[in-house]
């Protein structure tokens, strides 16, 4: 009798990528931190923005790549994640990135000090750079679930890239998508850099 193996669901695929990231010593996360900032000046151009985000706990990054682009001469705008009032997620708004400037929000997150910018803000970026969970060869994402980005990321406008940032051993060949998932256009992770995914 064949045996039939059932892939992972995304929550399954979530909690199995989150227990790896929280099992990385620190010393090493560091390092991948240090990593992604040395890719920034082939990524960026001075003057463009880039919608960034603030890493938390695990996730790829430090502000130090913050700091980093605006050494590189970008306008680095930072997301601010609120509900609506029914508690269905709401497209992102933004805020300049100022150091120091940083403050406890919902979610667990950090964010920027008010004003806060409206959502379309998005479409005045050049380059997003993307939290990811996961990311795979066709550009396919998993995120966190919650679904801001996806109602973020729907609006912006054409040649937008779109970069997921995942440690190296979370680019997959495939995962699981559905039709209203956007798709990224890049990957950057710490030892192989930035690359082109298909669409």
């Amino acid at each position: 009798m064949v045996e039939v193996v059932t892939p992972p669901t995304k929550s399954e695929l979530r909690a199995a990528l989150l227990r790896a990231r929280r099992a990385i010593p620190r010393e090493l996360h560091a390092a991948e931190a240090e990593a992604l900032c040395g890719w920034l000046p082939g990524v960026v151009d001075p003057g463009q923005t880039v919608c960034a985000y603030v890493p938390v706990g695990s996730e790829p990054g430090s502000i130090a790549l913050l700091d980093r682009l605006l050494e590189l001469g970008s306008r680095v705008l930072l997301p601010v994640a609120r509900n609506g009032a029914d508690g269905v997620p709401l497209p992102l708004q933004w805020a300049d990135y100022q150091p120091g400037t940083l403050q406890s929000a919902d979610f667990g997150l950090r964010e920027p000090a008010p004003p806060y910018l409206p959502a379309e803000t998005v479409n005045q970026a050049a380059i997003i750079l993307v939290p990811a969970l996961a990311v795979d060869r066709s550009g396919a994402r998993l995120g966190r679930g919650a679904g801001f980005y996806d109602r973020t990321l729907d609006s912006v406008r054409a040649g937008t890239k779109l970069v997921a940032v995942v440690r190296d051993d979370e680019l997959l060949d495939e995962l699981p998508a559905e039709p209203h998932d956007i798709r990224m256009t890049h990957v950057m992770t710490p030892k192989g850099g930035v690359a082109l995914l298909a669409r």
